[in-house]
C-alpha cells in the first residue's frame, strides 16, 4: 500500500500505526504497484501505464507492431455529464 504525503512525519506515524495492527513489511519508495508506473519529478507525481501496455503487448504478440498518430482535435472541450 502506498502513502503518498509530503510530511516525513505523517509517514512515519502511519507506519508506526500500521505496524502495530498487522503484519507489514516496509519496501522503499514504490516505482510500479499494479502495472502503474510512478514517476517522481521535482514537486510532482505522474502516474503512467506504458510499462503494463508494453508487457501486454509482448503477451498477445503485438510489441513490435507500427504507432500510428491519433488526431485529436484540441477545440472540443468535455463537459461534466449533467444526469
Amino acid at each position: 500500500m502506498p502513502i503518498f504525503v509530503t510530511n516525513l512525519e505523517i509517514i512515519n506515524d502511519t507506519k508506526s500505526f500500521l505496524s502495530s495492527n498487522f503484519d507489514m513489511k516496509d519496501m522503499g519508495e514504490v516505482n510500479v504497484i499494479l502495472g502503474i508506473k510512478i514517476i517522481r519529478d521535482f514537486d510532482r507525481i505522474m502516474l503512467s501505464q506504458g510499462h503494463y501496455i508494453g508487457r501486454v503487448l509482448k503477451r498477445f504478440g503485438h510489441f513490435d507492431c507500427t504507432p500510428v498518430f491519433t488526431h485529436y482535435d484540441a477545440s472540443i472541450h468535455l463537459r461534466k455529464n449533467k444526469k
